[in-house]
């Protein structure tokens, strides 16, 4: 090798040297290894926990204060007969908004923790139910009746819930009367009537007080969907009485046919003036909705993980985020609901909660014809089980565990039935490609914080999402999946739905859910304003003898709550907000805008006489002021008395002033389901989501997202790889691999399987 050769390769190695320096020192803020990154800790003072549930130590305080204080025996909810007196559910009572807020913000006393009791008193002379606050906890001394303050009065007790009690007891009453027609049961379902299970339909009758229930009989296999394998037979059921020994079949109904008793029915079988459809009982591996995989496992899927942990932190009840801090819970019966949520230091909404969910059928069956199913009454938090890590959430989410006290003394625990995670959409927040003037990437991942919980109210599964965005927006979002309900296929079946196995019509149906958003806007006082587009004819300025429709934008202050309640049928303003008292920058007022993102179907006419229990149903959106006596919309009263409901939401709309108020913004959203051949085994959620957006509209002076550590930019002049400018180019890639739990689940731990009756 000659001199100037060994001097060229020096300098070539020099030159690699120099590079790799440069290349180590611009990448010098990647991490070596997977370190984890705490989450930037917000200040969390405790004061959240002013909207925390109950704890079990809390909940098992209230039943003790109450067995010694109440003066009268009170039975176990879960053996109790309607002739007893029980407590049916306890669950926090949450302190009057003011008081809140002067604990808040204004350095007041912190409110009483305080508990709402429900008890049922059937060993009275005037059965009734009765709601109690009791107090303060953890260590109760007085309790006070708000019943009347609440209702008006007192609750009849033919409102109350059916419980696991009563529907055990009437689950004795149809074996009894099954065993009354042997022979037709044998012919028709290859069965002694043990093996069939039931499904409660509600509400349960025509008129205030009664309390006759159909049921509906399946082929029950075991690990499997029994909702569409119905045998043809429907019984109905009498149980009104608080002597359960008087509670009798009213009705028997098969194939069309109606009958006085199942003795009537087997007679006329016997007498062969009764046509029986033979309905074999389906072996497990060919059952109709099995879910059973038809193939192996494959190779996992793609997996989402956080490559150095969690960026978001939660502490008891509270979870913050990226700006966002969040009071989260879940009611019993109505589900999901959180508090205080603040964006940047800023409170946008006081309180966001689930009120209802309505699926109301239609079929040619009595079970199916009757059935509108009003959710909150059965318990849509309560029955929000344990999640199933890696499918119905991310495999490394959060899992946190929720409590409840119902239709029993003893508390219990639904283990990791709310999970929390960062979700990355693979979608772009906002991006620009500059191939004009100069050569640029300007990006921003999409990513969101999501609260999810999943509820089974027995064949349907809703999937609760709230999602906090990095540029202040909120996402609300119910997807539907589970079973369908179905009827027996019969006559001219075809006219309620559609066909979907041998004997089985997936019976057409609507899903109604209905939120409360109550929005504080720089404060309380806040006023509604829509924003939408019209034409007007102009004469063109430089050319007059042309005309030009010009698009203007038409802007409207609403006043009136009566101009603030949409109807299903009329068209929404494509921009409507809730505004504050203080302009932005620009001189516009700070303002939040309700998007409604839904295709609810018509409502239930209003000639209906059960209507006015669900007639928050008649509205797309209404705009109320907000009132500490209409803290929701509905009452788990109204399933069982639809007919003079406990609470009416349309009382609430009286054409009050809603300019410069504490407003309250109700929401239905909703979609009409027709089952089809693709509904078997179950319904997949693609297509089968509603709900709705609340996005800044001029509340801030630009993006606020331009503060979010996820943004990217580079130009053609930049290194691309620079950290500063990329982040995804210094990922730590192999050495953050996530190390992840074992595969776990619990769920089925604290279920108990009563009599198979459907909702309970």
């Amino acid at each position: 090798m000659n001199m100037k050769t060994a001097l060229v390769l020096l300098l070539l190695a020099l030159a690699t040297i120099f590079a790799l320096v440069c290349v180590l020192l611009t990448r010098a803020r990647a991490p070596s290894a997977c370190q984890q990154q705490p989450p930037a800790q917000e200040e969390d003072d405790g004061h959240s926990r002013v909207f925390a549930d109950l704890s079990p130590e809390e909940l098992a305080q209230v039943v003790q204060y109450l067995r010694g204080s109440l003066g009268v025996p009170l039975v176990d909810a879960a053996r109790a007969k309607p002739s007893d007196n029980c407590i049916a559910s306890v669950d926090v009572q949450l302190p009057a908004k003011a008081e809140v807020l002067r604990f808040l913000d204004d350095g007041g006393a912190r409110p009483p923790r305080e508990a709402l009791a429900v008890l049922y008193f059937g060993a009275q002379a005037e059965p009734n139910v009765t709601e109690y606050v009791v107090g303060p906890l953890p260590a109760p001394t007085y309790h006070r009746d708000v019943t009347v303050q609440k209702y008006g009065g007192k609750v009849p007790y033919h409102r109350r819930a059916v419980t696991g009690a009563e529907y055990a007891a009437i689950n004795e009453l149809i074996q009894k009367e099954l065993k009354k027609a042997p022979r037709f049961l044998a012919a028709c379902c290859a069965s002694d009537g043990t093996s069939l299970a039931t499904i409660t339909t509600a509400p349960r009758g025509f008129k205030s007080g009664d309390r006759t229930t159909w049921f509906v009989l399946f082929h029950a296999i075991d690990g499997s969907g029994f909702f569409v394998l119905p045998v043809g037979l429907e019984v109905l059921v009498e149980h009104g009485p608080l002597d359960v020994s008087q509670w009798y079949l009213r009705q028997v109904f098969y194939n069309g046919h109606y009958f006085s008793s199942t003795a009537e029915l087997e007679n006329a079988f016997v007498t062969k003036s009764l046509k029986v459809v033979v309905v074999q009982k389906p072996q497990e591996d060919t059952v109709l909705g099995s879910m059973r995989p038809l193939l192996s496992p494959g190779a996992p899927g793609p997996l989402q993980f956080e490559p150095q942990g969690p960026r978001y932190s939660i502490r008891d009840n509270h979870v913050t985020y990226q700006g966002w801090s969040i009071a989260f819970g879940m009611n019993p019966n109505t589900g999901p609901r959180f508090f205080d949520i603040r964006f940047r230091g800023e409170r946008i909404i006081y309180e966001l909660s689930l009120q209802e969910a309505l699926a109301l059928y239609g079929s040619n069956c009595p079970g199916g014809m009757s059935t509108r199913y009003l959710d909150g009454s059965f318990g849509i938090g309560r029955f929000a089980y344990e999640l199933v890590r890696g499918v119905d959430c991310p495999y490394t989410a959060t899992y946190v565990d929720r409590h409840y006290l119902s239709e029993s003394d003893v508390p219990r625990t639904n283990q990791n039935s709310l999970c929390i995670f960062e979700h990355d959409t693979s979608l772009p927040l906002r991006r620009h490609f500059s191939d004009t003037h100069s050569l640029y990437y300007g990006g921003l991942r999409k990513n969101t914080l999501v609260i999810r919980a999943v509820s089974t109210l027995i064949n349907y599964d809703y999937v609760w999402d709230f999602m906090f965005y990095s540029n202040g927006a909120v996402e609300v979002r119910v997807h539907a999946t589970g079973y369908i309900s179905s009827s027996f296929f019969h006559g001219q079946g075809t006219t309620y739905g559609n066909k979907v196995g041998p004997h089985t019509l997936g019976t057409m149906h609507l899903h109604h859910i209905h939120y409360k958003v109550d929005l504080d806007i720089d404060g309380q006082l806040n006023s509604l304003e829509s924003h939408d587009m019209g034409y007007q004819t102009i004469s063109v300025p430089w050319s007059p003898e042309n005309t030009l429709q010009q698009p203007f934008l038409h802007r409207e202050k609403l006043e009136r709550e009566n101009e603030a309640a949409f109807p299903l049928n009329a068209s929404l303003p494509r921009y409507l907000s809730f505004t504050g008292p203080k302009p932005n920058r620009w001189g516009h007022l700070r303002s939040y805008r309700v998007q409604v993102v839904s295709f609810p179907g018509e409502h239930l006419p209003t000639s209906s006489p059960m209507e006015k229990a669900i007639s928050w149903g008649r509205y797309k959106l209404a705009v109320t002021r907000r009132k500490e006596e209409e803290p929701t919309s509905t009452s788990v009263y109204n399933q069982n008395d639809p007919w003079t409901p406990s609470v009416a939401f349309a009382d609430f709309i009286n054409d009050e002033s809603i300019a410069n108020e504490d407003l309250v913004a109700w929401i239905t959203v909703g979609f009409l389901h027709v089952p089809h051949a693709e509904d078997i085994p179950n319904t997949v959620t693609v297509g089968n989501s509603v709900g709705f957006f609340l996005r800044p509209y001029n509340y801030f002076d630009q993006d606020p997202s331009l503060y979010s550590p996820d943004s990217i930019y580079f130009s053609s002049e930049q290194g691309i790889g620079a950290c500063g400018a990329n982040p995804l180019a210094c990922l730590p890639a192999a050495s953050c691999a996530p190390r992840l739990s074992p595969f776990q689940y619990g769920g089925f731990v604290n279920i108990s399987l009563g009599p198979p009756l459907g909702r309970r």
